[in-house]
């Protein structure tokens, strides 16, 4: 594998390591952060729409939040048998339903995200992949959330690592409107590239931009959209080594190491997750990223002196292919 690091431009790395949340909703957002990187707004927008064709950015645009909105989330595994593993990643991949999917070195060697916008979509889609493979899916719900957030920073030599970015206030409450599912659709694979996004969005869907920008703004501050900005592609930066870190926490302890982990700057998901019998023994799920997996077995010994005397065994879970990474999808 090349692990030659991507050379960026400096506009390409203020972009990224200042807006990958926080983009303005305006009339004309586009030329108002034009004006903050010291560039043309013409220039950004050719700027975003080569990142995007490079893989350097999965997308720009806004990332939903399924929990918020009243569906649901979680994570999945199945044991694939080798022979049959391109096909059962086609399928799985081919479901809206199936936001991320990866293969990682264990003997559940696929793990899905499942993402629905009504929580009765997620045994459906479970039955569906059973009814369809013939293999066990285990089912891996949040049973509490300490952090998630996969915030980069890119230095002046295209090193690449983790960033903790600001605390966010607590989220308002939501109220839903008939145009909120309509703009999630035409924007949940990125914003539109023009001078006037929203205003593009709003004539799409035969409404005032005004309203498109109040209800975009209502979502963000609700937490049904996660962050406005750059989605960089974390893989294509630098950032090779994919760590899932699982541990065997006493049950006793399981609060007290979830908040601890989840506080550490290098994490960038953390979560209580059940166990399995017989298979799986791991509560306390932590994901670590690294540019090679020296980074992330160093980074798996801090969360063990986090832990002390916590936690029973662990594993590192690297991912060995991307086999879909698009985010939340509603079915048209």
């Amino acid at each position: 594998m090349n692990t030659s690091k991507l050379q960026l431009t400096a506009g390409a790395r203020k972009l990224i390591n200042q807006f990958q949340g926080g983009f303005p909703i305006v009339k004309r957002p586009f030329l108002q952060v034009a004006a903050m990187l010291g560039m043309k707004e013409s220039a950004l927008i050719s700027l975003i729409q080569g990142l995007v064709e490079d893989g350097v950015l999965s997308r720009f645009g806004p990332m939903f939040n399924a929990s918020r909105m009243g569906g649901e989330q979680i994570l999945a595994a199945l044991e694939v048998p080798e022979n049959r593993f391109t096909d059962v990643s086609e399928f799985v991949n081919g479901l809206d339903q199936v936001a991320h999917n990866y293969q990682r070195e264990h003997r559940l060697n696929m793990w899905c995200v499942i993402a629905t916008e009504r929580a009765d979509q997620i045994g459906e889609t479970v039955e569906s992949i059973q009814t369809a493979t013939g293999l066990h899916v285990y089912e891996f719900p949040k049973l509490q959330e300490f952090y998630i957030g996969l915030y980069l920073h890119i230095d002046g030599d295209g090193g690449v690592d983790t960033r903790r970015p600001p605390e966010t206030n607590s989220y308002s409450e939501y109220e839903t409107h008939e145009l909120d599912r309509d703009l999630m659709l035409a924007t949940q694979a990125g914003l539109p590239l023009q001078w006037e996004p929203y205003s593009v969005l709003a004539e799409t869907l035969g409404v005032d931009a005004s309203l498109v920008r109040a209800r975009l703004r209502c979502m963000l501050s609700s937490g049904v959209i996660r962050r406005i900005g750059a989605v960089p592609n974390h893989y294509r930066l630098g950032l090779r080594a994919n760590g899932m870190t699982v541990w065997d926490i006493k049950d006793e302890h399981a609060q007290i190491a979830g908040t601890a982990v989840g506080l550490l700057p290098f994490v960038s998901h953390c979560y209580l997750r059940p166990r399995h019998d017989g298979i799986w023994p791991y509560n306390l799920f932590a994901m670590v990223h690294g540019e090679n997996r020296e980074q992330v077995h160093h980074k798996t010994h801090l969360i063990q002196e986090a832990l002390g005397d916590r936690r029973n065994d662990h594993e590192i879970l690297f991912s060995s292919a991307v086999l879909k990474k698009t985010g939340l999808r509603l079915a048209a």
